[in-house]
């Protein structure tokens, strides 16, 4: 199971695992808006497939400064068999090629399970607000 570059035949699936994995993702951050949004950009979607499944993701923003990942998802009855950890570093691998010299991340306060599961990738909390301003 090696990373590989989002197919736009992995649309339904790849909306299937956002759906389960960040249930309360509507409207702007729908995952079919989400995906749209992320092509319309770059290419830079990249999954793990298993048996005609997609079994997990990672969005990877560049701009030149900081490399970002998103939509970090494994499926559920994945998770713990380290398909989180070959995404990322699959990732990471992808943003220093690129010539990206540190990465972000942001998680939401209280997912103290997803914030140990980055720190054990080393991760670091880093003393910042982060802020953001809907458009829509």
């Amino acid at each position: 199971m090696t990373p590989r570059k989002y197919r736009p035949s992995d649309a339904r699936r790849l909306a299937a695992l956002w759906q389960a994995s960040f249930p309360d993702y509507t409207g702007y951050n729908a995952p079919e808006a989400i995906l749209a949004a992320k092509l319309a950009v770059d290419d830079h979607v990249y999954v793990i497939e298993d048996a005609g499944e997609l079994v997990a993701s990672c969005l990877v923003g560049y701009d030149g400064h900081r490399g970002w990942l998103y939509a970090v998802a494994v499926a559920a009855e994945r998770q713990g068999q380290g398909l989180g950890k070959r995404i990322v570093e699959h990732a990471i691998e992808q943003l220093r090629a690129m010539g990206c010299v540190k990465v972000n991340l942001q998680i939401r306060g209280g997912n103290d399970e997803v914030a140990d599961f980055y720190r054990r990738l080393g991760f670091a909390t880093e003393e910042r607000i982060s802020m953001g301003l809907r458009l829509s």
